[in-house]
């Protein structure tokens, strides 16, 4: 019989009316069936980087250049690749129903297209059978940021819509060999975000943008880009979901879904102009994927303001897109506060930031040293999920929802540095009990989450941040050249 979940009761903080007490949550309470797991990616936890086949990601190309805080790489990363089989004997000891990962494409498939590896293929088949014989669901991810160098090379990777139908080509790869044992599909993690800092600011690879006025770009189009990479990824994901409607999940009886970032957004102050920006960076933000999903066609904002640049749907693509998914996957971190912002020294200037044309104000940091904060505000913040919640409820349905990544980083600092010593998690425990007595009220009120995956399982190279934030509810020791996992108290399941 499955433990009963509770993360930990040493840590009481107070609630509200609108929260269950996190400190009387148990499995039961949620619905039957609902899931408890953990999360990762796999250039983020695997390592082997150039081992058994595998080929460059464009990842693997931008650290190498040394673009990352202290020129730190994931040619090591977490070494899942390596330790697996103690990893998945490490969930099996913490409770998780479930372990979201992504498969990286360049390991399966190294030239993006063409010959499968073996090495590849043995390497997930492995993991996904350790996983069932530990009673673990397999819940995975088809593209989470790391495209084959290849086809970045070849051209230009989600810029063309060549992808699609190799994106389609490695789908069936994995839906045909892994399919049998996999419980949930994942098309593209992020979608939303990706064209933001890939090819509008050019901060994440291919980095691409023509503004330098956050890095400089060798080539680019901030303008037209983002939309029509997102644009691709929409298509990508509806013909990945035919194929697998049509062929697979009849037999395979999976589920399939796509993943966004989704931060609560809501204006500084009462005035309208901030009331209509946070309306129109929620369109912006999460419209400009929900609305074609659920409805066919871009938010009505995003033509006005996008005009000609923005990509039009065929008839048949906006009826193939249109419930293109059994679920959406929400990553949700915080609440951000919106200010209406009109860049007025810079009219020339169009891309998806003065599109927007807003301020964002985080709330609340999910990136903290366990000095600067006492979880106070969580309970504050933790209320952005259910109005999320609500939100998408109201506007797109009462649809199947999973909430694939809440979590906080701890950052390292000389002050406190988090090494494998450290005793207690006292901060991320506000933050988690904060965010899943909010959950558990809003299924109570209706909202069809079918589940709850806490990011991270392990401490990752993170996006952006290498190693300084930790999110793992084990630690990871990269120091180490064995990599050494230790649990912290956010991750006693009892």
């Amino acid at each position: 019989m499955r433990r009963v979940l509770v993360l930990l009761l040493l840590f009481l903080s107070s609630q509200t009316e609108a929260t269950v007490p996190f400190t009387e949550l148990k499995r039961q309470h949620f619905p039957p069936g609902f899931i408890f797991g953990a999360g990762s990616s796999a250039y983020q936890v695997e390592g082997a980087f150039a081992e058994d086949g595998r080929k460059p990601s464009i990842w693997d190309t931008f650290v190498h250049t040394g673009r990352m805080p202290g020129q730190v790489t994931g040619d090591v990363a977490s070494d899942q690749y390596h330790k697996y089989k103690e990893d998945v004997k490490l969930m099996h000891e913490m409770g998780l129903d479930a372990y979201r990962f992504s498969i990286s494409w360049s390991r399966l498939i190294p030239d993006g297209r063409g010959s499968v590896n073996p090495k590849g293929l043995e390497y997930y088949n492995n993991l996904i059978n350790e996983l069932l014989s530990h009673g673990i669901e397999a819940h995975v991810t088809l593209f989470h940021f790391d495209l084959p160098q290849s086809l970045e090379d070849e051209y230009n990777g989600w810029l063309s819509p060549k992808i699609i139908e190799d994106f389609t080509a490695y789908a069936e790869v994995c839906f045909r060999e892994f399919g049998d044992r996999v419980s949930s599909w994942s098309t593209v993690n992020e979608p939303n975000i990706l064209p933001l800092m890939s090819y509008d600011v050019g901060l994440f690879p291919p980095c691409r943008c023509s503004y330098s006025w956050v890095v400089h770009c060798s080539e680019g189009n901030s303008s037209v880009e983002p939309y029509v990479v997102a644009h691709n990824f929409l298509l990508a994901h509806a013909a990945v979901v035919r194929l697998y409607r049509e062929k697979y999940q009849a037999k395979q009886k999976g589920k399939i879904g796509i993943t966004l970032l989704a931060f609560w957004l809501v204006p500084l102050t009462n005035s309208s102009t901030n009331i209509d920006a946070s309306k129109r960076v929620r369109d912006f933000h999460l419209g400009w994927f929900m609305d074609p999903l659920a409805k066919g066609d871009y938010p009505v904002t995003m033509k006005k303001i996008v005009k000609a640049r923005l990509p039009k749907f065929t008839k048949t693509e906006s009826k193939l897109l249109k419930g293109s998914f059994d679920f959406i996957g929400l990553n949700h971190y915080s609440t951000m506060g919106v200010e209406d912002y009109r860049f007025t020294l810079r009219t020339k200037r169009l891309d998806y930031i003065t599109d927007v044309s807003a301020k964002l104000k985080v709330w609340r940091n999910i990136f903290v040293s366990p000095t600067e904060e006492d979880g106070s505000s969580f309970e504050y913040l933790s209320q952005g999920l259910p109005r999320l919640l609500k939100y998408i409820k109201q506007y797109y349905g009462n649809i199947a929802l999973m909430i694939h990544e809440n979590g906080l980083g701890l950052v390292d600092s000389p002050s406190t540095p988090l090494l494998m010593e450290a005793a207690d998690d006292g901060i991320r425990v506000k933050y988690l009990e904060q965010y899943m007595g909010s959950l558990l009220s809003s299924i109570r009120n209706g909202s069809n989450v079918k589940g709850y995956f806490v990011w991270s399982f392990l401490d990752t190279f993170e996006f952006g941040f290498g190693y300084m934030a930790r999110f793992g509810l084990y630690s990871v020791d990269f120091e180490d050249k064995h990599r050494r996992r230790k649990a912290i108290v956010t991750c006693s399941f009892v």
